[in-house]
């Protein structure tokens, strides 16, 4: 587990505090499986501008960590706050779970 915040957007504040002035959220990422091995960590934070979706903190983890990740994300499913997702569109609040679930095989 990692506590850096990751912030998107050049000159964004590093703090862990999201919401910082009512600017920004940071949302929890957890990595799973081949998602955990293409970023090469379990969880980070993200900062992102209040309002963001989901499909805007899946940009913000393709642009951290290359095209690795990309191709997991474009298969993956999402967890926010423990609920599953289809439609990126959902708006992330300050502090939300985000787990990122790319697709198992086995039996």
């Amino acid at each position: 587990m990692t506590n850096d915040v990751y912030s998107p957007e050049p000159g964004a504040s590093r703090a862990p505090s999201g919401d910082e002035g009512g600017t920004g959220l940071v949302v929890r990422v957890r990595y799973f499986a081949g998602a955990r091995a293409a970023a090469g960590t379990a969880e980070e934070s993200v900062q992102l501008p209040v309002g963001s979706t989901v499909h805007d903190a899946v940009a913000a983890m393709r642009a951290r960590h290359g095209e690795g990740l990309s191709r997991v994300l474009a298969a993956s499913s999402f967890l926010v706050d423990g609920v599953a997702v289809r439609d990126r569109s959902v708006v992330l609040s300050d502090g939300s779970g985000l787990d990122v679930l790319p697709p198992f095989a086995g039996g």
